[in-house]
């Protein structure tokens, strides 16, 4: 037997039970791996809470680091022994598990594993934010809101590697120290931040707004664009945007607006592989440091998720097996 978090109902952190379970076995293509750190992600609380619909009895996690101990049927670029990251397994909440060859990310040498393990969804995200929803150039002005969040302080550093300016907004002093250690340029609060963006560039605005927080900065994150500028609208911490008229892109300057997600960058093996790839040298070479908020025992996810949803931490959240 071995060891995993499993919930046997929705409900409270409380759900979350350490237990005693069924090593799993690799399929075909597949590979079983020994976790040696799992993330810890906003999405697996709404899971717990029912919000989204899961099967129970129900382990979560999609975001691990270990080491590969068997290789299912079929699987060729892959030995026992290498380390491998991924942000799309499932049940990573536990000792051992099961990941897909072709959703693994090999892990250099240079980075340990509790980084490996931090960075592979927000990592992929501010990857595909910066080189695909909208091309980032040298000398590009960048808002970006929540800088002090886990894909702010990422694509921050990556953006000033790339030699943009970067303003970001944060909602508190210990925030914006940490989107300054970051690389920022400027930091705002949310509270008027448009009129300031427009101030800080001679009213001309900046070439892009990434936008994860919706609802309540949609429409001054519009205003803060310049002309032929673009809205990345990743996330909606506050709540989703309303329906609205296109008509108002027109008027803002021909404006443009996408609204991604992660799964529709990395649709094949070649693009998973080179933008992890990027982001693991990035953190190896010193370019990228990523934040470890806490790590917590496995059998203490419940205590991960309660500071989580209590905002009481800042950082990355890494479950130890």
């Amino acid at each position: 037997m071995t060891h995993a978090i499993v919930a046997q109902q929705p409900g409270g952190p409380e759900v979350l039970e350490y237990a005693s379970v069924e090593p799993p076995t690799p399929g075909p293509g597949q590979l079983l791996i020994k976790v040696a750190a799992a993330g810890v992600n906003f999405i697996e609380t709404y899971q717990r809470r029912g919000t989204y619909k899961v099967d129970y009895p129900f382990t979560p996690g999609a975001e691990a680091a270990g080491t590969i101990e068997a290789i299912g049927e079929g699987v060729e670029d892959f030995s026992v022994g290498d380390r491998i990251a991924t942000a799309e397994a499932s049940k990573t909440y536990a000792e051992y598990a099961v990941v897909d060859a072709s959703k693994a990310l090999p892990v250099p040498a240079g980075v340990d594993d509790h980084t490996a393990a931090a960075l592979p969804l927000q990592g992929i995200t501010a990857h595909y934010l910066m080189n695909s929803s909208f091309r980032v150039e040298p000398g590009h002005t960048v808002l970006l809101h929540a800088g002090a969040g886990g894909v702010g302080l990422l694509l921050t550093q990556l953006l000033k590697a790339r030699g943009a300016r970067v303003i970001t907004t944060v909602s508190s002093d210990e925030k914006a120290d940490l989107s300054k250690l970051a690389g920022a340029d400027e930091v705002l609060r949310y509270e008027g931040f448009a009129d300031k963006v427009r101030e800080l560039t001679d009213d001309e605005g900046v070439n892009v707004v990434y936008d994860g927080v919706g609802k309540d900065t949609f429409d001054d994150s519009l205003r803060s664009l310049r002309i032929r500028g673009a809205m990345v609208l990743f996330g909606a911490a506050s709540g989703p945007v309303p329906p609205f008229d296109p008509q108002r892109l027109n008027s803002g300057g021909s404006l443009s607006l996408t609204r991604p997600t992660m799964g529709h960058f990395v649709q094949n093996v070649h693009e998973r592989r080179w933008r992890s790839a990027e982001i693991f040298e990035a953190a190896a070479n010193g370019t990228l440091a990523v934040r470890v908020g806490a790590t917590y025992p496995l059998a203490e996810a419940a205590q991960a998720h309660r500071d989580l949803e209590g905002r009481l931490t800042t950082g990355k959240l890494l479950l130890l097996p």
